[in-house]
């Protein structure tokens, strides 16, 4: 409101009706006022006294836990007006697990989840399906290999950096078009970076280990393989 200025001291007033003006006497962050997902923006408070509304939301913030407390905030509050109500008194975090909060987002979380670990087990699927074809492809050409002399880790390291090079060009892709969707995920997010460096690590971590699973076992089969009735094979 006024840039490189101190705004302690400074008056404005609304447009509208109420046309008085309002000294500012401190200065707060901007915050999320209305709804959970909309960005921070400025808010001025006014003393009841001056702006009177019936209904009013009072936050109380506790040392030890706010359920052990709110009988005790009710019992003072009737003790200074006996006649004025009282009600909807929960934490905030029960506030925040209900339907106004993110319930729907837990709810969205869980069936993305889900979705998402069905997508990594069509992939899991897809990579063995893929590795375990390709070594049935090459199955003369392993016996020709170990015929020569190769060992079984030798053909083991060849079907197995086969499927991980794939992997590994999945995950790069990947990465990338994750980066670049996260930037406009970043309001749906609370607590957490749209960037958040512990999931871009892990999540790759997990993905190659559970994809190095699924190239070992057809790797392994390809391992068993008789060089003689490989090379009659075609």
């Amino acid at each position: 409101m006024w840039p490189g200025e101190n705004a302690i001291g400074r008056r404005f007033r609304m447009q509208g009706n109420d046309t008085s003006w309002m000294e500012v006497v401190g200065v707060s962050k901007d915050g999320k006022y209305n709804f959970i997902f909309q960005d921070p923006t400025m808010y001025f408070f006014v003393p009841m006294a001056q702006h009177y509304r019936a209904m009013r939301a009072m936050h109380v913030r506790t040392g030890g836990s706010p359920d052990a407390l709110a009988p005790l905030v009710q019992k003072e509050i009737r003790a200074l007006d006996p006649h004025l109500p009282i009600y909807d008194v929960r934490s905030m975090r029960r506030m925040l697990d209900g339907g106004n909060g993110f319930f729907l987002l837990h709810m969205g979380a869980l069936f993305g989840g889900a979705l998402g670990l069905l997508g990594l087990a069509l992939a899991l699927i897809g990579i063995y399906g893929v590795v375990s074809y390709s070594a049935s492809q090459r199955t003369q050409e392993i016996g020709v290999r170990m015929a020569l002399g190769a060992q079984r880790r030798d053909i083991l390291r060849l079907v197995v950096g086969h499927g991980l090079a794939l992997v590994g060009v999945g995950l790069v892709l990947g990465l990338a078009a994750a980066f670049g969707i996260s930037r406009l995920m970043g309001s749906l997010l609370f607590g957490i970076s749209a960037t958040d460096p512990l999931t871009f690590v892990s999540v790759p971590l997990v993905l190659g280990a559970m994809a190095f699973v699924a190239s070992y076992l057809p790797a392994f089969r390809a391992t068993r393989v008789d060089p003689m009735r490989a090379l009659r094979s075609e």
